[in-house]
């Protein structure tokens, strides 16, 4: 029978341990070999992506925006008193003139108080006639009392003179001389003293016409007013140009001044447009502005910018200084290019998804035969709307891809077909 030697057994065990060993070996250098290669490249379809060549040359800087032509002029109607919506003559779209009556308001409670303004009034000027006429017939009566007195008066003087003279030639008596001159002496008295009082009398009455005129110009101040708030129930444009808004209806009660309808002129628009927040610090007041009406192309020049940000946009109001094109008329959509500044001898390309000023992105350059593109850091500068600057990571003839491409984040090349 065959017996086993030590010497082999041994020599067994340590070729398993060594092929044991090798083996853990392979099996760790194939797992860190698979470890270590890349994912394989996605295909991504050629018609679904945007792309453009890096160029060398001048980009006219523009921040666009859009929104519509409005009027410069718009007049809002308010109401001048209280009163219900009797009818409404006109409505919007309609062409108004100053006079135009847009809607009548009733209000009874103000017809009677015209009414009875206007009884006031004329009782003030009836009571104003007869306080007239009276002080006027007083005057004349003094007046009429005073010219009796100066005819006695001067009627006296020449009696004296006669009786001095006759006295000095010795034909009259001393005491007859000494009479008539006292009755001279005492009309005179008499004559000022009236005539002060005519004077007196004349300014007092004045002065009762002056404050009984005053009275009535009151009274007729009051008429007016309230005549003025029931004509003003006829509800007039005031101005000329298309009523754009009448804002109560029939049967409604308004409250004095409360809007009830907008007149603009639509001989005068602006555009008002609206730019990203992003873009909003190169814009100016006083910039050129290209406007598309969508029936031609004005010029135009920014006159203000809100000072606010409203959900993301800023608003502008751009001056029109080109004549307009026939058709344009308020609430018109248009498209507004602001001109910002033109850069010189510069790299530039078109506006990626997601590329901003001054920002580092990456993005896929496509390969020479454009079957596959790989991803590259590129450093941007200044914008326009639709193309930025190149400040390094490209060269000029480059090709990149400028759609969004954040579904192939994780992949640094991709295949193209």
């Amino acid at each position: 029978m065959d017996i086993e030697r030590p010497s082999n057994t041994r020599q067994k065990n340590i070729r398993r341990a060594v092929y044991l060993a090798v083996a853990l070996v392979a099996v760790a250098g194939a797992v860190y070999g698979v470890s270590r290669l890349r994912p394989a490249a996605p295909v991504v379809d050629k018609s679904s992506i945007w792309t453009d060549d890096v160029k060398r040359g001048s980009i006219l800087r523009e921040v666009r925006g859009n929104g519509s032509l409005v009027p410069e002029e718009i007049r809002w109607i308010p109401s001048q008193t209280d009163g219900r919506v009797d009818r409404i003559l006109i409505h919007p779209g309609a062409i108004v003139k100053p006079e135009t009556v847009i809607l009548e308001l009733t209000n009874p409670e103000l017809q009677r108080d015209v009414q009875t303004a206007e009884y006031q009034l004329k009782g003030a000027q009836a009571d104003f006639e007869d306080l007239k006429a009276q002080l006027n017939s007083d005057l004349l009566k003094q007046k009429a009392t005073a010219a009796t007195t100066r005819s006695q008066y001067e009627q006296a003087k020449l009696q004296s003179n006669v009786d001095e003279q006759f006295r000095q030639e010795g034909l009259g008596s001393d005491l007859k001389a000494k009479l008539s001159k006292g009755s001279v002496e005492q009309l005179a008295i008499q004559l000022q003293m009236q005539e002060s009082t005519v004077k007196s009398s004349a300014d007092s009455t004045k002065a009762r016409i002056q404050a009984a005129q005053s009275k009535v110009d009151q009274q007729r101040l009051m008429y007016e007013l309230k005549k003025a708030k029931l004509d003003a129930l006829h509800v007039r444009a005031g101005t000329e140009g298309v009523l754009e808004e009448v804002s109560p209806e029939v049967g409604q009660q308004v409250a004095s001044g409360v809007n009830l309808a907008r007149v603009a002129n639509p001989k005068k628009l602006q555009a008002e447009i609206t730019v990203a927040e992003t873009m909003a610090k190169d814009v100016l007041v006083g910039q050129k502005v290209s406007i598309d009406t969508h029936n031609g192309i004005v010029a135009g020049r920014i006159t203000r910018i809100a000072p606010t940000v409203v959900g993301g946009t800023v608003a502008v109001d751009i001056e029109i200084v080109d004549p307009l094109p026939e058709g344009a008329r308020p609430d018109l959509s248009v498209d507004a290019s602001i001109e910002i500044a033109k850069l010189q001898n510069v790299l530039y390309v078109g506006r990626p998804v997601r590329g901003q000023d001054n920002t580092t992105i990456s993005l896929f350059q496509l390969a020479d035969d454009g079957a596959s593109a790989l991803r590259r850091n590129v450093k941007l500068g200044r914008s326009s709307a639709d193309k930025i600057e190149v400040v390094e990571g490209l060269k000029e003839g480059d090709k990149v891809v400028l759609s969004d491409m954040s579904a192939w984040d994780t992949f640094d090349r991709i295949k193209l077909k």
